[in-house]
């Protein structure tokens, strides 16, 4: 078993080293919308998971996560290389690449928390103009020590 610390530094240096034979190394085109987020590496240092992201041609336009997966694919024997040369550790660790979710998660609460902003102004516009059911002051505010000294001498007089 490694340490812990020496796995996040290799994970590190993996994410980077991938990202640049991403960008300058591998010449497919399908990788051209490819952003590596993360990596991360067993404890034996053996394998490791390399987390990505794919970029639409434009804001409304869907990412080519099959292509994407497919180009990584095809590419992992170079990319693995990379790493290995790269890295200088004695056992190269075997990659396998899986697409990031936390981009979708994000959008998914963006969105919850969008509603939740309608919903609470909707509630403050109904708000507006109500009177309350009951007094105005519901609790019962403290009483100043005066006032617990006449309901003393009240109660014994």
């Amino acid at each position: 078993m490694a340490d812990p610390a020496r796995a996040r530094k290799l994970a590190k240096r993996i994410s980077q080293i991938v990202a640049s034979a991403i960008e300058h190394d591998v010449k497919d085109p399908r990788l051209g919308s490819v952003t590596i987020t993360d990596a991360r590496v067993t404890a034996d240092l053996h394998d490791a998971t390399v987390y990505y992201t794919v970029l639409g041609e434009s804001l409304d336009a869907e990412p080519d996560f099959a292509s994407a997966a497919a180009a990584l694919e095809a590419a992992r024997g170079v990319l693995r290389t990379k790493v290995g040369q790269g890295t200088g550790v004695r056992y190269t660790p075997t990659l396998a690449f899986v697409a990031d979710s936390v981009p979708d998660d994000a959008r998914r609460i963006e969105e919850l928390l969008a509603k939740a902003r309608e919903s609470d102004a909707e509630v403050a516009r109904r708000a507006t103009g109500a009177q309350p059911a009951g007094e105005a002051d519901p609790y019962k505010a403290p009483r100043a020590e005066e006032d617990e000294e006449q309901a003393e001498e009240e109660t014994r007089g």
